[in-house]
Protein backbone atom coordinates (compact mmCIF):
# COMPACT_ATOMS: atom_id res chain seq x y z
CA UNK A 1 0.00 0.00 0.00
CA UNK A 2 1.29 3.44 -0.79
CA UNK A 3 1.06 6.36 1.57
CA UNK A 4 -2.16 8.30 1.21
CA UNK A 5 -1.60 11.58 3.04
CA UNK A 6 0.15 13.43 5.81
CA UNK A 7 -2.01 15.48 8.16
CA UNK A 8 -1.22 19.20 8.53
CA UNK A 9 0.23 18.49 12.00
CA UNK A 10 2.31 15.36 11.56
CA UNK A 11 5.26 14.60 13.85
CA UNK A 12 8.33 12.47 13.26
CA UNK A 13 9.03 10.10 16.16
CA UNK A 14 12.51 8.55 16.12
CA UNK A 15 13.01 5.52 18.36
CA UNK A 16 16.25 4.66 20.18
CA UNK A 17 18.83 6.02 17.75
CA UNK A 18 21.39 6.38 20.50
CA UNK A 19 25.08 5.60 20.94
CA UNK A 20 24.67 2.16 22.51
CA UNK A 21 22.14 0.89 19.96
CA UNK A 22 23.06 2.13 16.48
CA UNK A 23 26.38 0.26 16.44
CA UNK A 24 24.82 -3.13 17.14
CA UNK A 25 24.44 -5.59 14.24
CA UNK A 26 21.04 -5.07 12.59
CA UNK A 27 19.09 -6.32 9.60
CA UNK A 28 18.10 -5.65 6.85
CA UNK A 29 20.24 -2.50 7.05
CA UNK A 30 22.90 -1.10 9.35
CA UNK A 31 22.32 1.33 12.17
CA UNK A 32 24.30 3.91 10.20
CA UNK A 33 21.86 3.58 7.28
CA UNK A 34 18.89 3.97 9.64
CA UNK A 35 20.47 7.07 11.21
CA UNK A 36 21.12 8.61 7.78
CA UNK A 37 17.49 8.13 6.70
CA UNK A 38 16.11 9.33 10.04
CA UNK A 39 18.34 12.42 9.87
CA UNK A 40 17.03 13.14 6.36
CA UNK A 41 13.45 12.85 7.62
CA UNK A 42 14.19 15.00 10.68
CA UNK A 43 15.73 17.77 8.56
CA UNK A 44 12.68 17.83 6.29
CA UNK A 45 10.23 17.91 9.22
CA UNK A 46 12.19 20.70 10.93
CA UNK A 47 12.26 22.68 7.66
CA UNK A 48 8.44 22.53 7.59
CA UNK A 49 8.25 23.50 11.30
CA UNK A 50 6.77 20.11 12.16
CA UNK A 51 7.58 18.40 15.46
CA UNK A 52 10.46 15.94 15.76
CA UNK A 53 10.47 13.70 18.83
CA UNK A 54 13.74 11.96 19.69
CA UNK A 55 13.12 8.99 21.96
CA UNK A 56 15.85 7.22 23.90
CA UNK A 57 15.74 4.29 26.28
CA UNK A 58 17.62 4.59 29.54
CA UNK A 59 17.70 3.06 33.01
CA UNK A 60 19.10 3.90 36.42
CA UNK A 61 22.40 2.18 37.22
CA UNK A 62 20.59 -0.21 39.59
CA UNK A 63 17.75 -0.86 37.08
CA UNK A 64 15.22 0.28 39.70
CA UNK A 65 13.20 1.96 36.92
CA UNK A 66 13.28 -1.05 34.56
CA UNK A 67 10.19 -3.17 33.90
CA UNK A 68 10.04 -5.71 36.76
CA UNK A 69 8.10 -8.54 35.07
CA UNK A 70 9.50 -12.05 34.77
CA UNK A 71 10.60 -13.00 31.27
CA UNK A 72 12.66 -15.80 29.81
CA UNK A 73 15.28 -13.28 28.64
CA UNK A 74 16.15 -10.87 31.44
CA UNK A 75 18.15 -7.71 30.80
CA UNK A 76 18.94 -7.16 34.47
CA UNK A 77 22.56 -7.31 35.45
CA UNK A 78 23.80 -5.83 32.17
CA UNK A 79 26.35 -3.07 32.45
CA UNK A 80 26.00 -0.25 29.96
CA UNK A 81 28.98 1.93 29.05
CA UNK A 82 28.96 5.64 29.81
CA UNK A 83 27.00 7.55 27.16
CA UNK A 84 25.22 4.50 25.71
CA UNK A 85 21.88 6.33 26.01
CA UNK A 86 22.93 9.57 24.30
CA UNK A 87 21.06 10.36 21.05
CA UNK A 88 23.44 10.22 18.07
CA UNK A 89 25.00 13.48 16.90
CA UNK A 90 23.33 13.27 13.47
CA UNK A 91 19.95 13.84 15.15
CA UNK A 92 20.67 15.83 18.31
CA UNK A 93 21.32 19.50 18.96
CA UNK A 94 18.07 21.04 17.72
CA UNK A 95 16.42 23.19 20.38
CA UNK A 96 12.87 22.70 19.10
CA UNK A 97 12.90 18.89 19.24
CA UNK A 98 10.87 16.96 21.78
CA UNK A 99 13.18 14.78 23.90
CA UNK A 100 11.65 11.70 25.48
CA UNK A 101 13.28 9.19 27.83
CA UNK A 102 11.48 5.87 28.09
CA UNK A 103 11.98 2.91 30.41
CA UNK A 104 9.72 0.54 28.46
CA UNK A 105 9.49 -0.62 24.86
CA UNK A 106 6.85 1.93 23.83
CA UNK A 107 7.65 5.63 23.62
CA UNK A 108 4.13 6.34 24.91
CA UNK A 109 4.08 4.20 28.05
CA UNK A 110 5.12 6.13 31.16
CA UNK A 111 6.32 9.21 29.23
CA UNK A 112 4.84 12.58 28.31
CA UNK A 113 5.03 11.91 24.54
CA UNK A 114 1.25 11.88 24.07
CA UNK A 115 0.86 15.17 25.99
CA UNK A 116 3.70 16.80 24.03
CA UNK A 117 2.19 15.76 20.70
CA UNK A 118 -1.39 16.72 21.56
CA UNK A 119 -0.33 20.15 22.83
CA UNK A 120 1.22 20.73 19.42
CA UNK A 121 -1.96 19.63 17.64
CA UNK A 122 -0.39 16.47 16.20
CA UNK A 123 -2.81 13.95 14.66
CA UNK A 124 -0.34 11.76 12.77
CA UNK A 125 3.07 10.25 13.55
CA UNK A 126 5.79 8.99 11.22
CA UNK A 127 7.96 6.37 12.92
CA UNK A 128 11.61 5.40 12.37
CA UNK A 129 14.25 3.72 14.52
CA UNK A 130 15.67 0.57 16.04
CA UNK A 131 14.45 -2.08 16.80
CA UNK A 132 11.58 -2.58 14.39
CA UNK A 133 9.91 -5.39 16.34
CA UNK A 134 10.41 -3.89 19.79
CA UNK A 135 10.53 -0.11 20.28
CA UNK A 136 9.10 0.86 16.89
CA UNK A 137 6.31 -1.73 16.84
CA UNK A 138 5.35 -1.06 20.48
CA UNK A 139 5.19 2.67 19.79
CA UNK A 140 3.16 2.06 16.61
CA UNK A 141 0.69 -0.09 18.54
CA UNK A 142 0.30 2.55 21.27
CA UNK A 143 0.13 5.39 18.75
CA UNK A 144 -2.68 3.58 16.96
CA UNK A 145 -4.46 2.92 20.28
CA UNK A 146 -4.10 6.63 21.18
CA UNK A 147 -5.89 7.55 17.95
CA UNK A 148 -2.97 8.84 15.87
CA UNK A 149 -2.67 8.10 12.17
CA UNK A 150 0.49 5.99 12.03
CA UNK A 151 2.96 6.05 9.14
CA UNK A 152 5.99 3.79 9.12
CA UNK A 153 9.15 4.68 7.20
CA UNK A 154 10.22 1.06 6.87
CA UNK A 155 13.63 1.73 5.29
CA UNK A 156 14.45 3.98 8.27
CA UNK A 157 14.28 1.08 10.71
CA UNK A 158 16.14 -2.13 11.44
CA UNK A 159 16.19 -4.98 13.94
CA UNK A 160 18.69 -7.39 15.47
CA UNK A 161 16.53 -10.17 14.02
CA UNK A 162 15.76 -10.02 10.31
CA UNK A 163 12.71 -12.28 10.59
CA UNK A 164 11.29 -10.15 13.42
CA UNK A 165 11.75 -7.05 11.23
CA UNK A 166 9.94 -8.74 8.32
CA UNK A 167 7.11 -9.90 10.59
CA UNK A 168 6.53 -6.35 11.84
CA UNK A 169 6.68 -4.81 8.37
CA UNK A 170 4.61 -7.44 6.57
CA UNK A 171 2.12 -8.60 9.20
CA UNK A 172 1.78 -6.05 12.00
CA UNK A 173 2.29 -2.61 10.46
CA UNK A 174 -0.46 -2.96 7.81
CA UNK A 175 -2.93 -3.34 10.70
CA UNK A 176 -1.66 -0.21 12.44
CA UNK A 177 -1.11 2.29 9.66
CA UNK A 178 0.50 2.93 6.30
CA UNK A 179 4.06 1.99 5.38
CA UNK A 180 6.39 3.54 2.85
CA UNK A 181 10.00 4.45 2.18
CA UNK A 182 11.82 7.52 3.40
CA UNK A 183 11.69 8.88 -0.17
CA UNK A 184 7.91 8.39 -0.28
CA UNK A 185 7.44 10.17 3.05
CA UNK A 186 9.65 13.06 1.87
CA UNK A 187 7.75 13.30 -1.43
CA UNK A 188 4.41 13.35 0.36
CA UNK A 189 5.74 15.90 2.86
CA UNK A 190 6.81 18.18 -0.01
CA UNK A 191 3.40 17.84 -1.71
CA UNK A 192 1.43 18.39 1.47
CA UNK A 193 3.49 21.07 3.17
CA UNK A 194 5.99 22.44 0.65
Amino acid sequence: MSLSTLDPRTALVVIDLQQGIVGMPTQPRSGADVVARAAELAAAFRAEDLPVALVRVSFAADFADAVPGRTERQARGLAFPEGWDVVVDALSGHAGDILVTKHNWSAFHGTDLDVQLRRRGVTQIVLAGIATSIGVESTARDGYAHGYHVTLATDAMADADGEAHRNSVERIFPRLGESGSTAEVLELLAKTHG
